[in-house]
């Protein structure tokens, strides 16, 4: 693993965000959703697509607050242009669960 210094960490923006919306992304090669966050007034609403299908659903998306790099270029996954990558861990069976704050912050909120 390559060391990484201060600067290099504090250029990454890993900013909170609340998912606002859940579509199916059938075009994906692998089973993914589109979500739409709202990281707050600076940063405004943007779009991802996220591997997550195993441990969730749409209901248990919408509401939720997640960690996203925010300062990424878009990326074009199949028709869908991904704005920010909402991170997450994998299990021990492959499926992909979400960081996620431990409790309800603002929008927007950079990880300190």
């Amino acid at each position: 693993m390559d060391p990484i210094n201060w600067n290099d960490f504090q250029k990454v923006q890993l900013c909170v965000g609340t998912i606002i919306a859940v579509d199916e992304f059938p075009e994906a090669r692998k089973p993914a959703f589109k979500l739409t966050v709202d990281f707050g007034e600076t940063i405004g609403v943007r779009r991802s697509s996220a591997q997550i299908t195993e441990a969730y659903n749409e209901k248990t998306l919408v509401g939720r607050q997640v960690l996203a790099v925010v300062n990424f270029p878009p990326k074009q996954i199949g028709p869908f242009m991904s704005e920010c990558l909402v991170t997450g861990f994998h299990r021990e069976d492959g499926a992909v669960v979400l960081a996620v704050p431990d409790s309800q912050v603002p929008n927007g909120t950079r990880l300190a």
